[in-house]
Protein backbone atom coordinates (compact mmCIF):
# COMPACT_ATOMS: atom_id res chain seq x y z
CA UNK A 1 0.00 0.00 0.00
CA UNK A 2 1.33 3.38 -1.28
CA UNK A 3 2.11 5.71 1.73
CA UNK A 4 0.76 9.34 1.15
CA UNK A 5 2.05 12.44 3.03
CA UNK A 6 0.25 14.25 6.50
CA UNK A 7 -2.05 16.28 5.00
CA UNK A 8 -2.42 19.96 6.18
CA UNK A 9 -5.23 21.51 7.62
CA UNK A 10 -3.72 24.68 9.05
CA UNK A 11 -0.18 25.68 11.02
CA UNK A 12 -0.62 23.16 13.74
CA UNK A 13 -3.55 20.58 12.37
CA UNK A 14 -2.32 17.27 10.12
CA UNK A 15 -4.17 14.71 9.17
CA UNK A 16 -2.86 11.08 9.02
CA UNK A 17 -4.64 8.56 6.48
CA UNK A 18 -4.67 5.10 8.53
CA UNK A 19 -5.87 3.21 5.69
CA UNK A 20 -8.17 1.80 8.07
CA UNK A 21 -9.99 -1.51 5.67
CA UNK A 22 -7.09 -0.99 3.23
CA UNK A 23 -8.70 1.68 1.64
CA UNK A 24 -7.57 5.85 1.57
CA UNK A 25 -9.50 8.30 2.96
CA UNK A 26 -11.53 6.41 5.39
CA UNK A 27 -10.47 6.94 8.81
CA UNK A 28 -7.68 9.69 10.10
CA UNK A 29 -5.44 10.74 12.46
CA UNK A 30 -4.89 14.09 13.65
CA UNK A 31 -2.07 15.51 15.00
CA UNK A 32 -1.92 18.65 16.82
CA UNK A 33 1.47 20.98 16.78
CA UNK A 34 1.48 22.04 20.26
CA UNK A 35 4.33 22.25 23.05
CA UNK A 36 2.54 18.99 24.61
CA UNK A 37 2.56 17.20 20.94
CA UNK A 38 -1.09 15.60 20.80
CA UNK A 39 -3.16 13.19 18.72
CA UNK A 40 -6.73 12.58 17.90
CA UNK A 41 -7.91 8.74 17.20
CA UNK A 42 -4.93 5.79 16.58
CA UNK A 43 -7.44 4.00 14.38
CA UNK A 44 -7.40 0.08 14.60
CA UNK A 45 -3.75 -1.31 14.93
CA UNK A 46 -3.32 -2.22 11.14
CA UNK A 47 -3.20 2.17 11.17
CA UNK A 48 -0.58 1.93 13.74
CA UNK A 49 2.71 1.54 11.18
CA UNK A 50 1.36 4.65 8.89
CA UNK A 51 -0.06 6.64 12.09
CA UNK A 52 4.32 6.32 12.93
CA UNK A 53 5.34 7.34 9.60
CA UNK A 54 3.59 10.16 9.48
CA UNK A 55 4.80 11.51 12.68
CA UNK A 56 8.10 10.62 11.22
CA UNK A 57 7.71 12.63 8.25
CA UNK A 58 6.53 15.92 9.65
CA UNK A 59 9.60 15.38 11.78
CA UNK A 60 8.17 13.95 15.28
CA UNK A 61 9.71 11.38 17.45
CA UNK A 62 7.44 8.69 19.20
CA UNK A 63 9.31 10.01 22.46
CA UNK A 64 7.63 13.26 21.91
CA UNK A 65 3.90 12.74 22.06
CA UNK A 66 2.38 13.13 25.55
CA UNK A 67 -1.46 12.85 24.85
CA UNK A 68 -3.06 9.77 22.27
CA UNK A 69 -6.71 11.29 23.04
CA UNK A 70 -9.92 8.36 21.75
CA UNK A 71 -13.01 10.09 21.03
CA UNK A 72 -14.46 6.54 21.59
CA UNK A 73 -13.67 3.14 22.14
CA UNK A 74 -14.90 1.56 18.68
CA UNK A 75 -12.30 -0.75 17.55
CA UNK A 76 -11.74 1.61 14.04
CA UNK A 77 -10.76 4.96 16.35
CA UNK A 78 -9.12 3.66 19.97
CA UNK A 79 -8.34 -0.18 18.80
CA UNK A 80 -4.51 0.52 17.85
CA UNK A 81 -4.32 2.78 21.04
CA UNK A 82 -2.28 0.23 23.11
CA UNK A 83 0.10 -0.76 20.19
CA UNK A 84 1.19 2.77 19.78
CA UNK A 85 1.59 3.27 23.26
CA UNK A 86 4.06 0.77 23.67
CA UNK A 87 6.21 3.33 21.19
CA UNK A 88 5.36 6.30 23.12
CA UNK A 89 6.84 6.01 26.14
CA UNK A 90 5.92 9.70 27.59
CA UNK A 91 2.53 9.28 26.53
CA UNK A 92 -1.11 9.27 28.23
CA UNK A 93 -4.04 7.57 26.52
CA UNK A 94 -6.95 10.16 27.26
CA UNK A 95 -10.46 8.64 27.04
CA UNK A 96 -14.12 9.04 28.38
CA UNK A 97 -14.61 7.50 31.54
CA UNK A 98 -16.88 4.99 30.21
CA UNK A 99 -14.18 3.67 27.80
CA UNK A 100 -11.59 2.75 30.56
CA UNK A 101 -12.50 -0.16 31.93
CA UNK A 102 -12.78 -1.16 27.85
CA UNK A 103 -9.44 -0.25 26.80
CA UNK A 104 -8.00 -2.04 30.19
CA UNK A 105 -9.59 -5.46 29.23
CA UNK A 106 -10.41 -5.17 25.57
CA UNK A 107 -11.85 -8.20 25.69
CA UNK A 108 -15.46 -7.28 25.16
CA UNK A 109 -14.99 -4.81 22.71
CA UNK A 110 -13.25 -7.53 20.37
CA UNK A 111 -15.91 -9.95 20.70
CA UNK A 112 -18.74 -7.18 19.86
CA UNK A 113 -16.69 -6.27 16.85
CA UNK A 114 -15.81 -10.01 15.62
CA UNK A 115 -19.23 -10.84 15.84
CA UNK A 116 -20.27 -7.18 13.22
CA UNK A 117 -16.94 -8.09 10.77
CA UNK A 118 -16.64 -12.23 11.29
CA UNK A 119 -13.77 -13.73 9.19
CA UNK A 120 -12.08 -10.18 8.67
CA UNK A 121 -11.86 -9.26 12.11
CA UNK A 122 -8.21 -10.19 12.56
CA UNK A 123 -6.95 -8.97 9.29
CA UNK A 124 -8.61 -5.43 10.04
CA UNK A 125 -8.57 -5.01 13.72
CA UNK A 126 -5.75 -7.05 15.30
CA UNK A 127 -3.23 -6.77 17.38
CA UNK A 128 -5.46 -5.88 20.13
CA UNK A 129 -3.00 -4.55 23.22
CA UNK A 130 -4.66 -3.26 26.66
CA UNK A 131 -3.58 -0.16 27.60
CA UNK A 132 -2.09 0.00 31.47
CA UNK A 133 -4.21 1.75 34.03
CA UNK A 134 -1.77 4.15 35.15
CA UNK A 135 -1.18 5.22 31.49
CA UNK A 136 -5.17 6.08 31.35
CA UNK A 137 -6.24 10.05 31.59
CA UNK A 138 -9.98 10.17 32.04
CA UNK A 139 -11.87 13.20 30.87
CA UNK A 140 -15.53 13.48 31.59
CA UNK A 141 -18.28 16.65 30.51
CA UNK A 142 -16.70 19.86 30.94
CA UNK A 143 -13.24 19.10 31.69
CA UNK A 144 -10.08 20.45 29.97
CA UNK A 145 -6.60 20.02 28.92
CA UNK A 146 -4.01 22.03 28.63
CA UNK A 147 -1.80 21.35 25.51
CA UNK A 148 -0.23 24.57 24.53
CA UNK A 149 0.64 27.94 25.90
CA UNK A 150 -2.95 29.36 24.48
CA UNK A 151 -4.90 25.64 24.06
CA UNK A 152 -6.44 24.48 26.82
CA UNK A 153 -8.99 21.64 24.72
CA UNK A 154 -12.61 21.34 26.18
CA UNK A 155 -13.93 18.08 26.21
CA UNK A 156 -18.07 17.93 25.89
CA UNK A 157 -20.02 14.09 26.64
CA UNK A 158 -21.52 13.39 22.96
CA UNK A 159 -23.61 10.35 22.73
CA UNK A 160 -25.69 9.17 20.65
CA UNK A 161 -23.50 7.14 18.54
CA UNK A 162 -21.65 5.52 21.99
CA UNK A 163 -22.22 6.31 25.37
CA UNK A 164 -18.52 6.19 25.55
CA UNK A 165 -17.72 9.45 23.35
CA UNK A 166 -16.48 12.64 23.86
CA UNK A 167 -15.97 15.45 21.69
CA UNK A 168 -12.88 17.72 21.27
CA UNK A 169 -12.91 21.38 21.26
CA UNK A 170 -9.64 23.09 19.55
CA UNK A 171 -10.16 26.94 21.02
CA UNK A 172 -7.43 28.07 19.08
CA UNK A 173 -9.07 26.80 15.48
CA UNK A 174 -12.20 26.89 16.64
CA UNK A 175 -12.75 23.54 15.19
CA UNK A 176 -14.09 20.28 16.95
CA UNK A 177 -13.03 16.65 16.65
CA UNK A 178 -16.62 14.90 16.68
CA UNK A 179 -15.03 10.97 15.67
CA UNK A 180 -18.71 9.31 14.89
CA UNK A 181 -21.62 11.46 17.02
CA UNK A 182 -22.23 13.84 14.26
CA UNK A 183 -21.71 11.20 11.41
CA UNK A 184 -19.26 10.18 8.55
CA UNK A 185 -17.82 12.56 6.07
CA UNK A 186 -17.19 11.03 2.50
CA UNK A 187 -13.63 12.57 1.08
CA UNK A 188 -13.94 9.96 -2.12
CA UNK A 189 -16.94 11.98 -2.92
CA UNK A 190 -15.84 15.79 -1.70
CA UNK A 191 -13.34 15.33 -4.41
CA UNK A 192 -16.00 15.48 -7.11
CA UNK A 193 -17.43 18.30 -5.70
CA UNK A 194 -20.20 16.46 -3.52
CA UNK A 195 -20.59 17.18 0.27
CA UNK A 196 -22.65 14.12 2.01
CA UNK A 197 -22.31 13.56 5.89
CA UNK A 198 -24.88 10.52 6.65
CA UNK A 199 -25.33 9.85 10.62
CA UNK A 200 -23.25 6.48 11.96
CA UNK A 201 -25.90 4.59 13.73
CA UNK A 202 -23.56 1.00 14.71
CA UNK A 203 -24.95 -0.94 17.14
CA UNK A 204 -24.98 -1.33 19.92
CA UNK A 205 -25.32 2.05 21.71
CA UNK A 206 -26.90 3.90 19.17
CA UNK A 207 -29.91 6.70 20.37
CA UNK A 208 -31.14 8.64 17.96
CA UNK A 209 -32.58 11.07 20.86
CA UNK A 210 -28.78 11.37 22.58
CA UNK A 211 -27.59 11.89 18.49
CA UNK A 212 -29.90 14.54 17.85
CA UNK A 213 -29.17 16.18 21.47
CA UNK A 214 -25.26 15.72 20.75
CA UNK A 215 -25.98 17.27 17.31
CA UNK A 216 -27.78 20.32 18.46
CA UNK A 217 -25.10 20.68 21.65
CA UNK A 218 -22.19 20.92 18.99
CA UNK A 219 -24.21 23.44 16.88
CA UNK A 220 -24.64 25.17 19.55
CA UNK A 221 -20.93 25.78 20.01
CA UNK A 222 -21.20 27.61 16.60
CA UNK A 223 -17.51 26.25 15.41
CA UNK A 224 -15.60 27.06 12.35
CA UNK A 225 -14.49 23.52 11.73
CA UNK A 226 -15.84 19.81 12.11
CA UNK A 227 -13.15 17.21 12.59
CA UNK A 228 -14.65 14.20 11.42
CA UNK A 229 -12.88 10.66 11.98
CA UNK A 230 -14.47 9.32 9.06
CA UNK A 231 -12.65 11.39 7.12
CA UNK A 232 -11.23 15.19 6.90
CA UNK A 233 -12.40 18.60 8.31
CA UNK A 234 -15.52 20.87 6.80
CA UNK A 235 -15.50 24.31 6.82
CA UNK A 236 -19.30 24.69 6.76
CA UNK A 237 -20.24 23.02 9.71
CA UNK A 238 -24.08 24.28 9.96
CA UNK A 239 -24.95 22.97 6.90
CA UNK A 240 -23.11 19.41 7.96
CA UNK A 241 -24.71 19.54 11.05
CA UNK A 242 -28.15 20.28 9.39
CA UNK A 243 -27.14 17.21 7.29
CA UNK A 244 -26.73 14.77 9.25
CA UNK A 245 -30.09 15.53 11.38
CA UNK A 246 -31.60 15.00 8.35
CA UNK A 247 -30.60 12.30 7.79
CA UNK A 248 -31.02 10.47 10.90
CA UNK A 249 -34.42 11.01 10.65
CA UNK A 250 -34.81 9.24 7.42
CA UNK A 251 -32.75 6.42 8.23
CA UNK A 252 -35.20 5.65 11.46
CA UNK A 253 -38.05 5.97 9.61
CA UNK A 254 -36.80 3.26 7.55
CA UNK A 255 -35.86 1.35 10.53
CA UNK A 256 -39.88 2.04 11.96
CA UNK A 257 -41.41 1.13 8.45
CA UNK A 258 -38.91 -2.44 7.91
CA UNK A 259 -39.56 -3.76 11.71
CA UNK A 260 -43.21 -2.92 11.16
CA UNK A 261 -43.08 -5.16 7.69
CA UNK A 262 -41.33 -7.52 9.83
CA UNK A 263 -38.21 -6.71 7.95
CA UNK A 264 -34.70 -7.58 8.59
CA UNK A 265 -31.41 -5.50 9.05
CA UNK A 266 -31.02 -6.73 5.55
CA UNK A 267 -33.84 -4.98 3.97
CA UNK A 268 -33.61 -2.01 6.17
CA UNK A 269 -29.89 -2.09 4.54
CA UNK A 270 -30.98 -1.89 1.24
CA UNK A 271 -33.16 0.99 1.61
CA UNK A 272 -30.72 2.52 3.31
CA UNK A 273 -28.72 2.56 0.99
CA UNK A 274 -31.33 3.28 -1.95
CA UNK A 275 -32.29 6.65 -0.60
CA UNK A 276 -28.91 8.07 -0.60
CA UNK A 277 -28.26 6.14 -3.86
CA UNK A 278 -31.03 8.40 -5.13
CA UNK A 279 -30.05 11.41 -3.57
CA UNK A 280 -26.00 11.22 -4.99
CA UNK A 281 -27.73 10.20 -8.74
CA UNK A 282 -29.33 13.65 -8.40
CA UNK A 283 -26.02 15.25 -7.47
CA UNK A 284 -24.71 13.68 -10.64
CA UNK A 285 -22.76 10.59 -9.01
CA UNK A 286 -22.70 7.33 -10.98
CA UNK A 287 -23.91 4.35 -9.28
CA UNK A 288 -20.38 3.20 -9.66
CA UNK A 289 -18.28 5.41 -7.73
CA UNK A 290 -15.70 3.95 -5.44
CA UNK A 291 -17.50 5.63 -2.33
CA UNK A 292 -20.03 2.97 -2.60
CA UNK A 293 -17.15 0.27 -1.35
CA UNK A 294 -17.41 2.53 1.82
CA UNK A 295 -20.83 3.43 1.65
CA UNK A 296 -22.01 0.10 1.36
CA UNK A 297 -20.66 -1.03 4.60
CA UNK A 298 -21.55 1.90 6.69
CA UNK A 299 -25.49 0.96 5.59
CA UNK A 300 -24.85 -2.35 6.99
CA UNK A 301 -23.36 -1.89 10.32
CA UNK A 302 -25.83 1.72 10.63
CA UNK A 303 -28.84 -0.80 9.81
CA UNK A 304 -27.58 -3.16 12.74
CA UNK A 305 -27.79 -0.64 14.98
CA UNK A 306 -31.28 0.66 13.86
CA UNK A 307 -32.67 -2.73 13.76
CA UNK A 308 -31.08 -3.18 17.61
CA UNK A 309 -32.39 -0.21 19.34
CA UNK A 310 -36.17 -0.42 18.06
CA UNK A 311 -35.64 -3.89 19.45
CA UNK A 312 -34.26 -3.11 22.77
CA UNK A 313 -36.99 -0.11 23.46
CA UNK A 314 -39.52 -2.70 22.72
CA UNK A 315 -38.48 -5.08 25.29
Amino acid sequence: MEEREPIRLDDRIYLIDGFDLGVPDRTGTYVLDEAQLTIVETGPSPSVKHVKKGLESLGYSLDQVRYIIVTHIHLDHAGGAGLLLKDCPNAKVVVHPRGEKHLINPKKLAAGARAIYGESFQELFEPIIPVPEERLLLKADGDTLQIGPECRLEFLDTPGHAKHHFSIFDPVSKGIFTGDTVGIRYEHLARDGVQLFLPSTSPNHFNPNTMQTSIERISDLNPRRIYYGHFGMTEQPQKALDEVSKWLDVFVEEGEQALTEGKGYDELSRRMLGKVRKYLQDEGIPDDHEAYIIINLDMQVSALGIIDYFKTIQQ
